[in-house]
């Protein structure tokens, strides 16, 4: 009969030849599901072969999705990371459309352009705070949360954050977006767009709060991305993961 210690050395090594076999068709996801589902581990903290193994596979799926997270973090907090994507630019509130239209028949569209820049910068400058509520969420993931988005939908990891993030990004977020909007010149450049729209005879009032506006904007870019991210590591066997996999399980 086998020790424990050679079981648990020859399960390892089986982890390592089933997860870092080069299959075309399978990405990190579909077989780090098949893994643990063939091993039936729980939640548990024992030190049994399948609750160390699948914690384990577990791990691997916390390293990589943060690599995921940073990625997109890097993506959006950056010079133009809003302003120049075509899918998450930020524009003008709806309700200034009108202010828009208006400035654009007198030749002043420079004034809503400057404005719209700025609304953007101050979401690429708010983004990174995501990283530590990224970090923070995917330390708490437990076994059972990583079964659950291995086994589940093709954006189970993007819905798991947002389920632990929404409410906290919005909380952290929404002071930074409100203090870049005037370090970026944003409230002042909507102030003398807002003057030389209402110096414009018979014209209907208007306005727009900035700052939910860019906050739910970001929030929105952020998970986006990370759906997109999310994507790509369930259906690209990427060399970078099962480097990963292998150092992970090489034990």
């Amino acid at each position: 009969m086998k020790s424990t210690k050679s079981v648990l050395v020859s399960s390892v090594l089986g982890a390592v030849m089933l997860l870092s076999a080069p299959v075309a068709s399978q990405g990190f996801f579909d077989r780090g599901k098949d893994f643990l589902n063939k091993l039936g581990g729980s939640g548990s903290s024992g030190t049994s072969v399948e609750a160390l193994t699948s914690g384990e596979v577990a791990s691997g799926l916390r390293e990589a999705l943060k690599v995921g997270a940073d990625r997109v973090v890097a993506t959006l907090g950056r010079a133009d990371g809003f302003n120049k994507a075509t899918d998450v630019h930020i524009p003008l509130p709806g309700s200034l459309k009108t202010v828009q239209s208006m400035l654009g028949k007198f030749g002043m569209s420079a004034l809503v352009d400057d404005v719209e820049l700025k609304l953007n910068r101050a979401a690429e400058a708010a983004v990174p705070k995501a990283s530590a509520l990224f970090g923070h969420a995917i330390s708490q993931m437990t076994i059972d949360d990583a079964k659950k988005i291995l086994n589940g939908p093709k954006n189970s990891a993007t819905l798991y954050f947002q389920n632990k993030m929404s409410i906290p990004l919005a909380r952290d977020m929404k002071p930074i977006v409100d203090s870049q909007l005037s370090q970026v010149g944003a409230i002042a450049a909507y102030e003398k767009m807002i003057g030389q729209y209402k110096s414009i005879p018979f014209v209907p009032d208007a306005k727009a709060d900035l700052t939910n506006h860019v906050l739910d904007k970001a929030i929105a870019g952020v998970f986006l991305y990370l759906g997109r991210e999310e994507a790509a590591i369930r259906d690209n066997p990427a060399k970078r993961t099962t480097e990963l996999l292998k150092k992970v399980f090489a034990k």
